[in-house]
């Protein structure tokens, strides 16, 4: 059996690196893709400036598709020796002279720059892109600043590093190309007057199809199945290599450690068994249910990815395959409520002030309530009860105070209301009248009475 323990772990090792580092393909987004592509070998190879936003929810594979364009791009000569890429990053160059600093190291021009003082911020970047001129605008080396969490650079003082880069941009003062990715959509309308006028308003978006349910389950086809040979064949075609004087720029990670197929090797025989159960999975109604059901929720292919990750993730000698009781047991995690768990974790005196509250909300639309209203529904059924009889008055405000600190309700605040004493003080129920129901219903030995309290307020 070690045959089959080796392949196993191999399968598990190949899907979780396919699935986390596999930015070099991208699939879908044809024109969008073609669009990006196009305009970076135009500032590379013809010397055009250009600017523009990729925009689209987070996890829709908005840095994919760029990754995936540059690792093709920078496979080619003419594209790797005429141009340079600057990454910066909103949540790392929080400021515009931190993101001035890398951009000059980037660049290569720590020593051109060492020693000379500049007058202003645009002096300094104006003399960044001459010592990339060579002789005419022709010859000059392309720069292309990919601004990633563009959102956060339109905070900075005045916006001056947009404004200079849109501006070099638009004057083709040096063949620059500036290229934001961001998951606002709105993003246009932080720019200032003076960088909007600048700006060619070239904006792609990233849109998730709503109504492509069989692209999802090709998806969790291609994700999961392994290469053939013949597809093993095709990979050098599709994804060229990238020379490693290509990657000298420490600062642009997304191309290093990127997922290489030829790594891995399976026998045929294996890789014949595995994508004919990976086949059966698909067809089976169960899964589909499952997936169907995932996809209802979340459409983006990033969480996605993440969920086959975890499903990978049970892989061993033991779970050979995936099979289709743990795809269900994932959509089952997947479609848990957080809440709903921790209150299947209270004691049954803190369940029954959950109660109290839910039919407080219900008899009142949902009104404020304080400690001593509460107090009085539950002594009210407490005392028709066989098993909460006697309970004291601190306990009950110790179970009270337990709830308010994992934040099931919460104070009401503004003007007088918080100088009251604690037991009048007014709190909100911040749970649905249907989470209260899933774990009353869930909660292992409960005593009946109190589950059929929850289903009816009349004492």
């Amino acid at each position: 059996m070690p045959d089959a323990k080796n392949d196993v772990n191999n399968t598990r090792r190949f899907l979780k690196s396919r699935l986390i580092s596999d930015r070099a393909s991208f699939h879908g987004y044809e024109a969008e893709r073609q669009n990006i592509h196009d305009l970076l070998e135009r500032t590379a190879e013809h010397g055009e400036s250009n600017s523009a936003l990729l925009l689209g929810p987070r996890g829709i594979g908005k840095t994919t598709l760029v990754t995936s364009v540059l690792a093709e791009l920078l496979s080619k000569e003419t594209f790797y020796r005429n141009c340079l890429i600057v990454y910066l990053n909103g949540l790392v160059h929080i400021d515009d002279r931190l993101a001035l600093k890398s951009a000059t190291a980037q660049m290569n021009l720590e020593n051109a720059v060492d020693g000379k003082v500049f007058g202003s911020f645009a002096e300094n970047l104006a003399f960044l892109l001459e010592c990339l001129k060579a002789g005419d605008r022709k010859k000059s080396k392309s720069v292309i600043f990919l601004l990633e969490e563009f959102d956060l650079f339109c905070s900075h003082h005045n916006q001056t590093l947009l404004y200079n880069l849109f501006d070099v941009a638009q004057s083709a003062q040096a063949p620059i190309c500036v290229l934001g990715v961001t998951a606002r959509l709105d993003v246009i309308e932080l720019l200032e007057k003076r960088v909007k006028s600048r700006f060619s308003h070239r904006q792609i978006f990233l849109l998730p199809n709503e109504d492509d349910f069989d692209g999802r389950l090709e998806l969790f086809e291609r994700l999961l199945k392994l290469p053939t040979e013949q597809e093993m064949r095709t990979i050098d075609t599709a994804h060229p290599s990238i020379p490693s004087e290509a990657l000298n720029n420490e600062e642009f990670t997304l191309l290093r450690g990127l997922f290489n197929p030829r790594q891995f090797s399976f026998s045929s025989r294996w890789i014949t068994q595995w994508n004919r159960h990976i086949d059966k999975l698909v067809e089976n109604e169960e899964t589909l249910t499952v997936l169907q059901r995932m996809y209802d929720y979340d459409v983006l292919e990033g969480p996605f990815r993440m969920l086959l990750f975890e499903l990978v993730g049970n892989l061993d000698e033991e779970h050979p395959t995936i099979t289709v009781d743990l795809i269900q047991k994932l959509g089952e995690e997947y479609e848990s409520d957080d809440k709903v768990k921790l209150l299947m974790g209270l004691s049954v005196l803190e369940i029954c002030l959950i109660i109290a509250m839910k039919h407080h909300s219900e008899i009142y639309d949902r009104e404020p309530f304080n400690y001593e209203m509460i107090l009085t529904r539950f002594s009210k059924w407490a005392n028709s009860s066989s098993s909460m009889k006697g309970i004291e008055r601190p306990v009950v405000l110790k179970a009270f105070e337990h709830l308010k600190q994992l934040e099931f309700i919460a104070p009401v605040t503004g003007g007088s209301l918080t100088k009251v004493q604690k037991e009048y003080q007014i709190h909100r129920l911040l749970l649905t009248h249907g989470q209260i129901h899933q774990a009353v219903q869930r909660m292992p030995l409960l005593p009946t009475e109190i589950s059929q309290w929850e289903q009816s307020s009349l004492v």
